[in-house]
């Protein structure tokens, strides 16, 4: 039994299959919260699956580090990636590292995804969120809201900060889904997830490549200028890191906002007293966000290593271990929510996990917020019907997983010109 646990645990079709996830980890967090998961071809590691203990482990990120294994992998990958760049990951972000490093790599930047900064977007944010309601409406009653608005909205934001032109936006989409759905049939196309990944690296490094050079001789106001002049300790930072920062901002910085757009439709035509009660009281749009990003909960785990013995709920952590942080089942907690299974636009409180936990909190989830949150206020009141057009479908990924497909029809007012 427990192998079928574990090799259920790690399977692709258990996150892009409605409701397997929800089965699976509701059992193991009432019969073995803390689970020792080992399965032919992968690291064994400890499936956390309880809110307040991936709480517990994210919180001491001296005990629990980052550097020695990032995501669910298989042991072949993990070698391979070994064998091409000296670690488990074909970057080195600030996912991957550990202090001092993670704190002083994260100060580079900090400054630009805090609120006071961020209010300089807000009309930028508000034309282009209203751009994509009218594309909506152009489109005449029916579309795929995954492929016509919501990967595009989070990406071009994303890129605007980055000073990416507009033409190289699907570029950028394409290089995102290598290096997140590396697992995936479709992307792979004959080559295995580890070298999925690191052809995208290539390609992400040559195009920020150029960039970088570009904003060193002309810089601007954004993002890319300040990385492609940062110094740490009066020195220029390593090659790598600098392209690794490039990727993590390029590609989380949408991605995951994009899955949590459409997964919150999805929640909303799913719930629709919930839809109702939101459209008459657009006050309640910063807590349904919150819960759409609970709901939805784009990256499902991160890994950390023990450094030390330690025991958790009763279990033997020992020195070297690895565990993987479930935060699609600490979500759905029932020690943690109220009817944690209920789409809610009301929920409070709500200590969800989405943005991950101590030191290494999502950097960009006030942007992320600001994004939905514009793009919802223009959306809601424009909105007279909404309904599902069709089968929807998921990312067949374990790692970050959103909608693929979610085909709807709707009938929109009109606005004066």
């Amino acid at each position: 039994m427990s192998k079928t646990i574990d090799s259920t645990i790690v399977a692709t079709a258990t996150y892009s299959t409605p409701g397997a996830y929800d089965e699976l980890f509701r059992d193991l967090r009432r019969d073995d919260p803390v689970h020792w998961t080992e399965l032919e071809g992968y690291h064994p590691f400890w499936t956390v699956s309880r809110h307040s203990d991936v709480m517990e482990i994210e919180r001491q990120n001296d005990r629990f580090t980052n550097e020695q294994r990032i995501i669910l992998q298989l042991e072949a990958d993990d070698e391979r990636m070994k064998a091409a760049t000296g670690s488990v990951s074909s970057v080195r972000t600030l996912v991957s590292m550990d202090n001092p490093d993670h704190r002083v790599y994260r100060a580079l930047t900090q400054g630009w995804f805090m609120p006071p900064n961020l209010k300089k977007l807000e009309e930028g944010l508000t034309i282009l969120a209203r751009e994509f309601v009218d594309r909506l409406e152009a489109l005449g009653g029916r579309c795929d809201f995954v492929k016509d608005v919501a990967v595009w909205y989070p990406l071009r934001v994303i890129m605007m900060i980055l000073g990416v032109q507009r033409e190289d936006d699907a570029l950028m989409l394409s290089l995102t889904r290598e290096l997140f759905g590396s697992n995936d049939p479709d992307v792979m196309r004959g080559r295995t997830s580890s070298q999925v990944r690191l052809d995208a690296v290539k390609r992400f490094s040559e195009y920020f490549g150029r960039l970088s050079a570009e904003r060193r001789s002309d810089p601007r106001d954004d993002l890319t200028t300040v990385l492609a002049n940062a110094t740490i300790a009066g020195r220029p930072i390593d090659a790598r890191e600098a392209i690794s920062y490039f990727v993590i901002v390029a590609t989380a910085g949408h991605d995951t906002t994009s899955a949590s757009t459409a997964g919150g439709l999805l929640a909303l035509m799913q719930n629709p007293d919930e839809l109702r009660k939101l459209k008459d009281n657009p006050a309640l749009i910063p807590s349904a966000i919150e819960e759409m990003f609970r709901w939805v909960t784009p990256v499902k785990h991160f890994f950390r290593t023990a450094q030390e013995d330690y025991v958790l709920r009763g279990r033997n952590i020992k020195a070297g271990d690895s565990l993987m942080m479930c935060y699609q089942s600490a979500n759905r907690d029932e020690e943690a929510f109220n009817d944690p299974c209920s789409f809610k636009v009301d929920r409070s409180p709500n200590r969800h996990l989405a943005f991950g936990y101590g030191a290494h909190l999502c950097l960009g989830m006030h942007l992320a917020r600001m994004e939905m949150r514009t793009l919802y206020a223009q959306l809601l009141p424009r909105l007279d019907a909404v309904s599902l057009d069709g089968d929807v479908s998921w990312a067949d990924a374990n790692f970050v997983c959103g909608l693929e497909r979610l085909p709807i029809s709707y009938m929109m007012r009109k606005v004066a010109a």
